[in-house]
């Protein structure tokens, strides 16, 4: 019988020790420890290995065979929106990950107006007066959370780019919008999956509904006179058929927009910090790059910061904002040999991958030229490296998020040189997005 026609694998059956604990399953054990879980179930079970959350029978997908399959999804068997329905489905609906086949070509296919490059080159062009205002106040030669000022920045600079003159709503309103995302983002972990208080889920309903009416208090404005923030840009952008985005469509897309811009970049820029603050000759080959520009550079001169660019990728790879992709089997499909039967959550461990040895050399150990020509680890395999995701679910403001970060080292690395502990480890929470629970304190130096 030839590899062509051989009949699949079985998914092998859990062992009763890799089932934790009743009910909850291996919720905690992947909280306390990702890659370490994951690696586990790699050993055992290779690529398809079975799992157990919250009383439901799971796969997860590991390494970039089993992965790739997935985002490439060439049988269309697996979906988004079943699968983060599970997880932050109520709190995030309608946006671009959440929505699938027919439905997201088209929503995608009307959104990628907001990211054509001149739209990149005007959102650029606003994002350093943004980022001068946010960091204006931020004091130097003591220590302070570097993380939760990051999240600040990045979500003023969502108010300016995305809102545009909702950048004078007040400190506190901008505080209480910014609670209102990272409840929203932290339903992923919840146990109780309902509009219960003093739970995940019913913290997250509440934040919707402050995100909903904070939005929804702009959009007449915003369909009434066009500008160049991008919640103008997807009150008025249409196709050449004239497909246009219905008002719950814009609030929708803008809630997701602005979660996903200002969570994956606040992860990687505070990431960024670390490793330049425990790598300082690398510190200095990006300032060097950073002060040979001028003060508010274009796109273009963004792009060409080679070493800031290595630096990032690197610690997109150590650290990626979304660890872990979840897909649906909406029918039978195979994966590497193996038969995944329909209704199954199947968890893809992105960050699995980027640290597995068989594509990285000594991947541990912070090392941005592996990304540089002659070297280019990522290459080893298609789907090795895929922060952004793959598919025609990769991440459609990719390119604006790579601006967004270089941007805003630019700034810091112009201004301030900073230290850090080279035998520091971030004591990462990882109930839903990666974060430094000690918000990853720092001092700034200025130059």
């Amino acid at each position: 019988m030839t590899a062509e026609t051989r009949e699949p694998l079985r998914l092998p059956d859990l062992r009763r020790d890799d089932r934790g604990l009743p009910w909850i399953g291996n919720i905690f054990n992947y909280q306390r420890d990702p890659v370490g879980f994951y690696r586990r179930h790699w050993e055992h079970y290779g690529a398809v290995a079975p799992s157990y959350m919250l009383g439901k029978r799971t796969v997860m997908l590991l390494g970039p065979d089993a992965c790739g399959e997935a985002l490439q999804n060439r049988d269309k068997a697996f979906a988004n929106k079943p699968a983060w329905s599970q997880l932050v489905g109520p709190f995030f609906h309608g946006g671009l990950m959440l929505i699938d086949f027919d439905d997201h070509h088209a929503h995608r296919r009307i959104m990628q107006e907001a990211f054509t490059r001149d739209r990149l080159d005007g959102y650029t062009r606003r994002l350093h007066p943004a980022i001068e205002r946010g960091t204006a106040n931020w004091a130097a030669g003591r220590e302070f959370p570097a993380h939760w000022r990051l999240k600040q920045l990045t979500l003023d600079i969502a108010a300016d780019l995305f809102m545009g003159g909702a950048r004078d709503t007040g400190e506190a309103e901008m505080a209480r919008i910014n609670r209102a995302f990272i409840d929203c983002v932290q339903a992923a972990a919840g146990v109780v999956r309902a509009d219960v208080p003093f739970t995940r889920w019913g913290r997250a309903y509440r934040g919707r509904r402050v995100l909903e009416e904070f939005l929804r208090g702009y959009l007449p404005a915003k369909r009434a006179t066009p500008s160049d923030d991008i919640f103008s840009v997807l009150c008025h952008i249409e196709t050449e058929d004239g497909d246009r985005f219905s008002d719950d469509d814009v609030v929708n897309h803008m809630i997701f927009l602005m979660m996903a811009a200002h969570d994956t970049s606040t992860i990687t820029t505070s990431t960024i910090l670390q490793y330049l603050g425990q790598h300082p000759a690398w510190q200095e080959r990006c300032r060097a790059e950073a002060m040979a520009l001028g003060p508010e550079p274009g796109a273009a001169e963004l792009e060409s910061l080679v070493s800031i660019d290595l630096v990032m990728r690197e610690a997109l790879r150590l650290r990626a904002p979304v660890p872990v992709l979840v897909r649906y089997t909406v029918k039978d499909t195979v994966v590497q040999g193996v038969r995944v039967p329909a209704g199954l959550l199947c968890s893809l461990g992105l960050q699995f991958t980027h640290l597995m040895e068989e594509y990285w050399t000594n991947p541990a150990v912070f090392d941005p030229e592996r990304f540089a020509p002659g070297r280019r680890e990522d290459r080893s395999h298609r789907f090795a490296w895929e922060p952004f995701g793959g598919g025609v679910h990769k991440c459609i403001g990719m390119h604006f998020a790579g601006l967004e970060v270089k941007a805003i080292m630019h700034r810091l690395l112009r201004g301030y040189h900073w230290s850090v502990d080279p035998g520091y480890v971030a004591p990462l929470d990882q109930h839903a997005l990666p974060f430094p629970k000690d918000g990853q304190p720092i001092v700034l130096v200025r130059n």
